[in-house]
């Protein structure tokens, strides 16, 4: 892959400062799908998946493997299909930016393309490294799409700074390594976990990318970045971005040897505390797009699950479970990147179409926006790892691999298994808590506002999501074909067992799931078959949302995103801390002056990782704001003073 050409093709639309803003769409677009036509058969040739006549040859840093293809094909496909979406979502914002803006962000869609390509493709250090940081500050720019907002401003910054830590954590991983191997990359680390005790640069590196994936703790820059940042970008970064944190920690995980149990071990117990955290916030969550954000939370958690107990497979030498965990986890990689893209642009077309995200003012959409619903349903569906959906294949797997190696097994390891699968199916039972809510609330019942001036979104918001539930029902219908085309990435795992008896079950239970979802499509086309016939001489008439035989019923007597979760709130007051804001009235207050309530809730690990630790720095740096005087003379003594502990040190040999 030629790496110049890459590079040339990301500076391509700042033509885009020169064009009108109209022009500067088919800009962006055109070279999203050069780059992705280019790097798709380059991946395909380097692989020998076909004769294309094209070599790896643009550069010896890089390499493509299955993993790369793997990652190089979804990177594509999401960042394409949001720019596309990106055309209507943005309509609104054409009066309100200039041309220079609009630009700005065309590029950085670009930039984020062909920054991600480069990071799965590289594996020298600082080429790695390099890619990775322009990785990170196109998204930064994306983000701050509206800067001029305040919040939006502090996120950003936040995010910022973040995600640096994560890089100057991925950079010592690499020195350490390159100190007692030579190599500064991912060549060097398999040499490194060989000869070395390998778990203080996995964990630097499990931080360092922990934190672009989201796992917790690490985990607080991203419930607040996605609904800063505009639906298509939200898109982009949860359905793939985020998953560079995954795939770094994966080149990581093929080159171990050893220390198995360790490894799999720290992977599935941060991983549990990642789904259960992530879905439990979802669940309390009003904002649409926060609900969403930390489901991404929730299902980097899975895909952690799947690694970590594939790893613990290897290690008690049970290959049906590794195979089956590691599968599913891949799987999912791949779900998740159709599913979450198609959500964040349906919460986009909620806020396009009715201008908030508050679940508590919506209600009634579905009459208003049928195609919205349908595919927000359907994604939430999917989410919810519900048949005949994607979701529920790769979940699937992981399941069958922890429900087989049951037999034969300690008490320690029969333990092990069964409390995770209980998490597992209590994560996927709390995802539907969240998704119903979401549906019910925003969709369905009666308006909370008035929606008269709601409609449909345009074709260019729709087309991408149509796009995405075609393949999320690919795979849920034909599971097999998903499962044989993820195996070469599952091969590269360190000693994972990929022979056909192994594999020919789960691939006779994936056909069977086949046949039994086609089945159960056709049975519903079905029903909805006759149901229209015996509607058309009927005329349908339609009213207020029955309230159950009480005729006085209105909007305001509808369950609230805040009280639909309250069942879930006071049973899990330590996972979840809910603030409440009101000014109470006084018992002697006989005619009450207008007062408000308002409930919100607050991350307590964004409280204890991020907010508290800098509220100490800033009061230190507000202490240390005295030296300021003002006073040049002060300056230059601190200056002399600076140089005369400089020589008492170095005569002291201090230095």
């Amino acid at each position: 892959m030629n790496i110049s050409f890459l590079i040339s093709a990301a500076f391509l639309p700042l033509l885009s400062f020169f064009l009108s803003k109209k022009r500067q769409f088919a800009v962006v677009l055109f070279t999203q799908l050069v780059v992705a036509f280019y790097t798709v058969v380059t991946a395909v040739g380097a692989l020998g998946l076909f004769d294309t006549g094209l070599v790896n040859n643009g550069s010896s840093s890089v390499a493509i493997d299955p993993l790369s293809f793997l990652f190089i094909a979804a990177i594509n496909l999401v960042c394409v299909l949001t720019t596309v979406y990106s055309k209507g979502y943005l309509a609104p914002y054409m009066e309100k930016k200039n041309r220079s803006e609009l630009a700005i962000h065309g590029a950085a869609l670009v930039w984020l393309q062909v920054s991600m390509i480069l990071v799965v493709t590289l594996r020298e250090g600082f080429a790695f490294l390099a890619a990775w940081e322009a990785m990170t500050l196109a998204s930064f720019v994306l983000v701050m799409f509206e800067a001029e907002k305040h919040e939006t401003f502090k996120v950003g910054i936040s995010y910022l700074i973040q995600m640096h830590v994560g890089f100057f954590l991925i950079l010592a991983g690499f020195v350490v390594a390159y100190v007692k191997t030579g190599i500064f990359g991912f060549d060097g680390l398999s040499s490194y976990f060989a000869t070395n005790n390998g778990i203080p640069v996995f964990l630097l590196f499990f931080l360092g990318f922990g934190l672009k994936a989201g796992f917790v703790p690490l985990h607080t820059w991203l419930p607040n970045a996605h609904p800063a940042a505009p639906s298509h970008v939200s898109g982009a970064m949860s359905g793939i971005m985020i998953k560079m944190g995954i795939y770094g920690l994966l080149r990581v995980l093929f080159a171990m040897h050893s220390q198995y149990l360790e490894v799999g071990m720290i992977l599935l117990a941060v991983s549990l505390l990642t789904g259960v955290w992530g879905v439990v916030s979802a669940i309390v969550q009003k904002d649409l797009k926060k609900v969403l954000a930390y489901s991404s939370i929730e299902n980097i958690g899975i895909i952690g699950i799947g690694l970590g107990l594939g790893f613990i497979g290897l290690h008690i030498q049970y290959p049906q479970l590794s195979l089956l965990a590691f599968a599913g986890a891949v799987l999912h990689i791949v779900n998740h990147s159709l599913f979450k893209p198609m959500l964040f642009m349906g919460a986009g077309s909620v806020y396009t179409a009715t201008h908030t995200r508050n679940m508590n003012d919506l209600g009634g959409l579905i009459k208003k926006m049928p195609h919205t619903s349908l595919l927000f349903i359907v994604g939430a569906m999917a989410i919810c790892a519900l048949p005949p959906f994607n979701g529920f294949i790769s979940e699937l797997l992981i399941y069958v691999g922890m429900f087989d190696s049951l037999v034969g097994q300690s008490l320690r390891e029969t333990i092990l298994l069964i409390t995770s699968s209980m998490i597992l199916a209590l994560i996927g039972g709390l995802a539907v808590f969240a998704f119903s809510k979401a549906v019910g609330i925003a969709f369905l019942g009666a308006p909370r506002k008035p929606i008269d001036h709601v409609k449909e979104v345009s074709r260019w918001m729709l087309v991408p999501q149509y796009v995405l539930l075609a393949g999320i029902l690919a795979i849920g219908l034909f599971p097999s074909i998903a499962v044989k085309l993820i195996l070469p990435v599952v091969a590269q795992f360190p000693q994972v067992n990929t022979s056909t008896e192994l594999l020919q079950p789960i691939l006779n239970t994936t056909s069977s799931i086949t046949w039994i979802s086609l089945a159960f499509v056709g049975f519903i086309a079905v029903i909805f078959f006759f149901r229209k016939k015996m509607q058309q001489d009927v005329i349908i008439t339609e009213g207020p949302t029955w309230g159950c035989g009480y005729s006085a019923v209105n909007a305001t007597q509808q369950y609230t995103s805040t009280s639909y979760a309250d069942s879930l709130i006071s049973i899990s007051k330590p996972l979840v801390k809910v603030t409440k804001d009101f000014e109470p009235l006084e018992k002697t207050d006989f005619f009450p002056h207008a007062t408000s309530f308002k409930t919100g809730s607050n991350d307590v690990f964004e409280e204890m990782v991020t907010v508290h630790p800098t509220n100490r720095l800033l009061k230190i740096i507000r202490k240390a704001a005295i030296l300021q005087t003002g006073h040049v003379q002060h300056y230059v003594l601190y200056a002399l003073l600076f140089i005369v502990a400089i020589l008492v040190l170095t005569y002291f040999k201090l230095i």
